[in-house]
């Protein structure tokens, strides 16, 4: 399960508790003998009403509902009826009686709400609707599950006390439920989780030179931004990486946590500093990164020997790797994953990259897709080779069992299966840094739900992802959902022959 701070806990239970009566209102908040202080302390809080000139207990319900309008769809629902926010007040559905959807009395609003179960999702386009709870049932886990999501995000959007930077409110959250039955499979990420110094700039500036730009702090990092696209696509996720004991650190848990992404094997070290990373991104889409890394922290991070850990990788029917972590590290997972019975699919992207990357062949075979650019899949040749067309074949002839050269938009792909180029997706620019994480969860999402390995159209599928990302920098929230993507399979098939 998710591990939930002290804060996201207290936040749960204030707001479950003003949910009583008629809901939440900033008369109520002045006036409650709940001891409301934690909320009203939030930084998020605190800024809104700053920048409002109003009192803190007038900054919540903006805030909050807000929030609330970014979680998933049910739990949307059942925070706005029993808060009493309001959310569908702008655009009436037809057929939904708003007085009893929103009555002064939180009885009404739960009889109304399971009464009106199916109407109310469809009114607000859930792509799926699980089964009606009674008043009873709804009292226990959905409330708990929707005020704890919300309660993460309130604890989340934090101010970044090491640098005075503001971490912006994470927007469009597609929250996955780790104890749902629906879900059809469970993939680990191996990665770093950092956090992102977004530079939104015109161009990139060559040596003695500026360029004007906006700046933006998010969490971030290859990891984390394939947990959270996998988590998007409805997938049960577990993170396994490291942060610092710090604000950061504690910044990233409990994003990951108002994902609903599994932190039990995200190490917390001591004395360590969060990894950050400056990431600037032109008005194309073209971004440049530079990594600040703190390299106690994958000395301090989950041994890969650990009898644990290779339990959880062997119960995952798929893992992501990344080049994150120490060469050591990496060895021990393809090694680990070579050796079971049973193993989980395993796609790799090899980024950054490794010095020595022959010390890596003999475990290749393990690998079930190579995932990367031309320039990232090159890097895995000896030192000194010339790059060519022919890199994709040298890696299969080491045990690779599939080559993917994602370019931009594009993807080349090449096994003893399948040999496709997929280029004809309608772009508006030429390259999204979040393109490449949701790629590979897409294709996990593939492989787990068909429980085969990848055909063309399933490799065309996590193409479409990848075009579905196209962002200007909020690189997590950029990752697609499985409408997102099928919207963009259809646009390509609507296209007329050249176009």
């Amino acid at each position: 399960m998710v591990q939930q701070d002290s804060r996201t806990v207290a936040i749960r239970n204030i707001l479950t508790r003003l949910s009583k009566r008629s809901g939440l209102s900033a008369d109520r908040l002045r006036t409650t003998e709940i001891d409301v202080a934690p909320l009203l302390d939030l930084p998020v809080i605190q800024e809104r009403a700053q920048q409002d000139g109003k009192s803190p207990q007038e900054a919540v319900l903006p805030v909050v509902t807000e929030l609330a309008r970014q979680l998933d769809p049910t739990n949307r629902l059942i925070a706005d009826a029993e808060l009493s926010l309001g959310l569908l007040r702008e655009k009436h559905p037809a057929g939904i009686d708003l007085a009893r959807l929103y009555a002064a009395d939180l009885g009404e609003r739960r009889e109304y709400l399971t009464a009106q179960w199916r109407s109310l999702h469809e009114a607000i386009g859930a792509e799926s609707i699980p089964d009606a709870p009674s008043v009873r049932s709804l009292r226990a886990t959905p409330e708990r599950r929707a005020f704890t999501a919300l309660a993460g995000r309130l604890a989340a959007a934090s101010t970044y006390s090491l640098s005075n930077y503001r971490f912006t409110p994470e927007p469009k959250v597609r929250i996955a439920l780790p104890d749902s039955p629906s879900h059809p499979g469970v993939v680990t990420v191996i990665g770093s989780a950092v956090i992102d110094h977004i530079y939104r700039v015109h161009n990139i500036p060559s040596a003695g030179k500026s360029t004007p730009g906006n700046f933006e702090v998010h969490a971030g990092g290859k990891g984390l931004n394939r947990a959270v696209a996998a988590a998007r696509l409805g997938l049960r996720v577990r993170l396994v990486s490291a942060v610092g004991d710090d604000d950061a650190g504690r910044h990233i848990l409990n994003y990951l946590a108002a994902e609903n992404i599994d932190t039990d094997l995200v190490t917390v070290v001591p004395e360590a500093q969060t990894n950050v990373t400056a990431v600037m991104i032109t008005s194309t889409g073209v971004s440049s990164k530079i990594g600040c890394e703190d390299d106690r922290l994958w000395q301090g991070a989950h041994d890969m020997r650990d009898p644990r850990l290779r339990d959880e990788l062997e119960s995952s029917d798929a893992i992501l790797l990344t080049f994150e972590q120490p060469a050591d590290a990496i060895r021990r997972v393809l090694a680990a994953v070579r050796g079971m019975t049973h193993p989980p699919a395993l796609v790799v992207h090899p980024s950054p990259p490794v010095e020595s990357p022959q010390y890596l062949y003999e475990y290749l075979d393990a690998v079930d897709y190579l995932v990367g650019t031309p320039w990232e899949l090159h890097r895995m040749m000896p030192v000194g080779s010339a790059a060519g067309p022919d890199d994709a074949q040298r890696l299969l002839s080491l045990g690779v069992r599939a080559v993917c050269l994602t370019d931009g938009f594009r993807c080349t792909v090449r096994s003893a299966d399948v040999n496709a180029d997929i280029s004809d997706f309608p772009v508006a620019l030429e390259d999204s840094p979040g393109a490449a994480a949701a790629f590979s969860a897409a294709l996990a999402y593939q492989l787990v739900t068909a429980r085969r390995p990848a055909d063309e159209p399933a490799f065309r599928w996590a193409t479409a992802a990848m075009v579905a990302t196209q962002s200007f920098g909020d690189i997590p929230n950029a990752m697609p959902s499985i409408r997102d993507i099928d919207r963009i399979i259809q646009l390509a098939g609507e296209r007329p022959a050249g176009a």
